[in-house]
């Protein structure tokens, strides 16, 4: 029988956050599985949206024997500590030295994870597998459509496969497409050649949404161009906050020769780069967009949904701020609910107070961000939640979510959840366990950038898209990058990064 060894480490890093990620949250998971080991993998990530979930699928649809060593993910934020980082890194090599014979090895990682200690956390997990397995045995990896794919990634492994939608609702899919690949290499026995292409400007992640134009015609051609000949073609727009030269898009094609996997990369990569001017769009402030809201929604049937983009916690925000809840009090919106703020000091006075009481918090604003502070008023306690539930929409497609104790607090017109743990409100049950019927909503303000699209664009009048102050800034030429490599632009169509000189050596005299 064929034995395959499988695990999943996965973090998206925001160098620019305020958190780090420790072994703790990788333990917890947020809003991924919590941390599982051996047998207990195969169990945590099955049926669910996850790219470890559609390779079991495949894999026992093939007969193969899955060797499980470790499966670990946690809500993006700043770097992953060395601790975190070694210790999982560990185990997974550990569990794959320790399997036995091996006919291959399958990893479910990111691709845009940062540590203390290594810019290219995936390159250096690659480059320890590869050094464990040796040369020839083969190693397929699927990785988040935000991946900041390096050499090193695409030297180590014989096929990298990336997701093809934003809200990811095919991660699960993008399992079997490395277990399709991988018994494709099985089968011949012969590995495909590799090209790799980085692209010369940095997409903010708010127009990589592939319900839209440009993204979704370039996906369309590029299914297109997968054939016989190049049986595995990506593109991944990157995640645009993470500062180290290898930032930024690319194309990564594998072909029966180097010119079939040449020539597609090259093909889609024009596509793309023709497509430069068309990355962007509105962005409102917290007033213009709550006062554009509250317009549209005297005569809509349906929620008018905001994002609230740079306090997303699924790009490294801690889900806290309070921007665009003070523009909803501010300007007298009724109707309308926010989420999810992340506050445990908050969700424990609520509990404390009990449901029907009044309760002056300071709510939300303790990661330092700039511009941004605890919202200091009075709120009624609506309902109170033990954070435990399904999230069954079509991006987290099942999860059983921990969101700690929670509440549905009230001030005026506007509810807020309140919770324990970040996870990215991409779910209307991340409402309804609270309490709060989304589509009875006038106005929704989530805190999210695209993901939440894919539950809640059914029920929505229209989508705005806020910038209040948070750790992912919508426009990524307003972060201040130092590592990028030289001349990649730092926006579409924006200035290109020029690395600072560093100064001249000098030697002492005397």
């Amino acid at each position: 029988m064929t034995r395959i060894a499988v695990g999943a480490f996965l973090h998206e890093t925001n160098t620019f956050a305020p958190t780090k990620a420790t072994y703790d949250d990788f333990v917890h998971g947020g809003g991924w599985p919590a941390m599982a080991r051996g047998a207990g993998v195969l169990k945590t990530m099955r049926n669910i949206n996850v790219g470890l979930s559609g390779f079991i699928e495949a894999a026992e649809a093939h007969g193969w024997e899955l060797v499980p060593t470790i499966s670990a993910a946690a809500t993006p934020c700043a770097h992953v500590t060395r601790d975190a980082y070694e210790r999982i890194a560990r185990e997974m090599i550990d569990g794959i030295e320790a399997a036995g014979p091996l006919d291959a090895v399958y990893l479910d990682l990111h691709g845009a994870m940062v540590a203390e200690h290594f810019d290219d956390g995936e390159g250096e997990i690659l480059a320890r597998v590869r050094q464990a397995i040796g040369r020839d045995l083969p190693l397929v990896v699927s990785l988040d459509l935000h991946a900041n794919v390096t050499p090193e990634m695409v030297e180590h492994a014989d096929a990298l496969i990336a997701y093809r939608t934003y809200p990811h609702v095919d991660m699960a899919d993008t399992g079997r497409a490395a277990a399709e690949h991988l018994a494709l290499l099985l089968q011949s026995g012969q590995k495909f050649a590799k090209a790799f292409r980085q692209l010369p400007f940095l997409i903010p992640i708010s127009w990589q949404c592939t319900n839209d134009q440009p993204t979704m015609g370039i996906y369309q051609k590029l299914a297109a161009l997968q054939d016989d000949a190049v049986p595995t073609l990506s593109f991944a727009p990157g995640f645009p906050a993470a500062d180290f030269a290898h930032c930024g898009p690319s194309v990564f094609a594998y072909g029966r020769t180097q010119q079939d996997a040449d020539a597609a990369a090259d093909t889609i990569a024009h596509v793309i780069v023709g497509h430069e001017n068309d990355f962007d769009g509105r962005i409102y402030t917290p007033d213009e967009g709550v006062l554009h809201a509250m317009e549209l929604a005297r005569t809509a049937r349906r929620p008018v949904i905001i994002a609230d983009t740079q306090d997303n916690p699924g790009a490294g925000g801690d889900s806290d701020t309070t921007g665009m809840l003070r523009a909803l009090v501010r300007n007298n919106a009724q109707r309308a609910a926010t989420g999810v703020i992340y506050d445990p000091e908050s969700a424990k006075a609520a509990h404390a107070a009990g449901v029907g009481a009044s309760v002056t918090l300071a709510l939300g604003g303790k990661s330092g961000i700039t511009g941004d502070a605890p919202y200091r008023e009075t709120f009624v306690v609506e309902q109170l939640s033990d954070g435990k539930f399904v999230a069954p929409g079509p991006y987290y497609g099942g999860r059983d979510m921990d969101m700690g104790p929670s509440a549905c607090l009230r001030i005026g017109g506007v509810r807020v959840v309140v919770s324990s743990h970040k996870a990215q409100l991409a779910d209307q049950a991340m409402y309804r366990y609270v309490g709060i019927e989304p589509t009875e909503q006038a106005i929704l303000v989530n805190k999210s950038s695209v993901h939440f699209r894919a539950d809640f664009e059914p029920i929505a009048e229209t989508l705005l898209i806020c910038a209040a102050p948070g750790a992912m800034p919508a426009d990524t030429a307003t972060l201040p990058w130092t590592r990028l490599r030289a001349g990649i632009r730092i926006k579409p169509n924006g200035p290109a990064f020029v690395p600072a000189k560093s100064p001249p050596s000098s030697s002492a005299t005397g």
